[in-house]
This record gives C-alpha cells, sequence and structure tokens, in this order.
C-alpha cells in the first residue's frame, strides 16, 4: 500500500518549461537584450540541463549551477557574461511569476489529501519554489515541503531523503513513492532511498539502462490507478499517517 508520496515539483507539478520561457523573454526585455527566441531558449535550456546534471552528480555547487549557466548562456549568444549573477537573481524571483499546472496537478493533489501523506521534495531554489508553491495553491495542501538549500544535500543522494525522513519519522519506505520526470534526480534517488518511483513520463521518451522504474504515467491522472479509493492506513501504514509537519 502507497501511504506517502514524494512530489517533484517542475516539470511534474507545474509546467517549468512555460515558467523558465517567460521569466527569461521578460528580463531580456528589462535588461534590454532583445528578444529572446525559441532557438536561443533551447540553447539555454540545454546548457541548464548540463548543469544540473553535473550538480546531481555532486560535481559543482548549487550557486555555480545558477550563475554559470547564465555566464555560459550569453557567452555563447555572444553577449557578455557580467550580468550574469544579477540576472540569476531576478530570474529566481520571476519563476514563480508564471503558474501552469501539469494534467490538472492543483485538483490531483487536493482531491488525494487524507488518502495518502504528501510532500515535495525539491532540488529548485528557496525563492522560486517557495513563490511557486504559494502562489499555485499547492502548498497548502502539502503535509510537508523540502527543499534541498534547506536539508543541504541535493537529490539524488541518499542523504536527501535520510534527511526527509528523519523529519517525518517514516520507517515504512516500501510504502513511500516518489513521482517526477527526472530519471537522474527523482528516479535515481528513488533507487538510492529504497522507495518506490514512480516516472512521469508525459513525453513517453524511451527509459534508459540503469534505472528502477516502478510505475511509469504520462499523465498524472494515473496516479488514482496506484492509489486505491479504500486507501486507509493501519499497523505500519499508520506511522507514516502520524509524520509532523517537514522543514
Amino acid at each position: 500500500m502507497i501511504t506517502a508520496i514524494l512530489w517533484d515539483v517542475d516539470g511534474t507539478l507545474l509546467d517549468f518549461a512555460a515558467a523558465e520561457k517567460a521569466a527569461i523573454q521578460k528580463l531580456f526585455m528589462e535588461f534590454g537584450l532583445g528578444n529572446c527566441s525559441e532557438e536561443m531558449l533551447g540553447r539555454y535550456s540545454r546548457i541548464n540541463r548540463t548543469y544540473w546534471e553535473r550538480l546531481e552528480r555532486g560535481e559543482i555547487t548549487k550557486p555555480e549551477v545558477l550563475v554559470g549557466r547564465f555566464r555560459d548562456f550569453f557567452e555563447t549568444e555572444g553577449m557578455s557574461s557580467a550580468i550574469a549573477s544579477e540576472f540569476n537573481q531576478k530570474y529566481q524571483l520571476c519563476l514563480g511569476d508564471t503558474i501552469v499546472y501539469r494534467d490538472d496537478s492543483l485538483n490531483i493533489v487536493k482531491s488525494l489529501r487524507g488518502r495518502v501523506k504528501q510532500y515535495v521534495v525539491s532540488n529548485g531554489t528557496v525563492v522560486a519554489q517557495t513563490k511557486k508553491l504559494r502562489l499555485s495553491g499547492l502548498g497548502e495542501l502539502m503535509d510537508g515541503i523540502f527543499l534541498s538549500e534547506q536539508l543541504g544535500v541535493e537529490k539524488p543522494n541518499v542523504e536527501f531523503f535520510n534527511r526527509v525522513f528523519a523529519k517525518t519519522g517514516s520507517a515504512c519506505r516500501d510504502q513511500v513513492m516518489i513521482v517526477g520526470d527526472s530519471l537522474t534526480s527523482d528516479i535515481l534517488g528513488g533507487n538510492n532511498a529504497g522507495i518506490l518511483t514512480c516516472w512521469y513520463n508525459p513525453g513517453k521518451a524511451a527509459k534508459p539502462d540503469g534505472y528502477r522504474v516502478d510505475y511509469e504515467i504520462a499523465d498524472l491522472h494515473e496516479i488514482y490507478d496506484l492509489i486505491p479509493a479504500s486507501n486507509e492506513p493501519s499497523g505500519c501504514e499508520a506511522d507514516i499517517w502520524r509524520m509532523p509537519q517537514g522543514c
């Protein structure tokens, strides 16, 4: 029985690509950089992804990700990289201005209250995620919010999950499921932590070797197939239902 869900935010509950595009285009105008085309956004996204993957492997730090990606992007586009730090600071605030739900995620989360405990687990910055969760209404529906900056370690590191469970008091990891779109962060993290994994794969990409995916869904509504309507805690499950609020 699944009695607790660890939700990823960006790309899972919320459409990160939409927020990213709106924030960068807005800041391009604010900084007098002209129009940021779809092609430029694509190049930025690829640079951004490589930086986050390096962070997940423990090769660089979060500050190096946040500024380095924009520095490299501006240099790739033939622009001055001197504004990278200031651009990132404003970008973190702008990311929360555009709220686009994936698959009616707000109502899905709302409907699961009382059936499972629900927690946010995210590598996003505190500034960006706090604003997103507040404006989207998702934050107030959660039983706890766990951000890597506050825990001091990133997904997929097992220590991230150890610190989550140290705060929630959960002992039944085989009844906890992480739901996320990232194989390298969410699914690998779930594998490392010894919990169930649900890969949110709306694009139906092929799964590479090296990951244990317990469930795969293309639409968040499919989560209902994994959580029976009669889901009620008992015995070991009751311990999870008594989890205290996260950080």
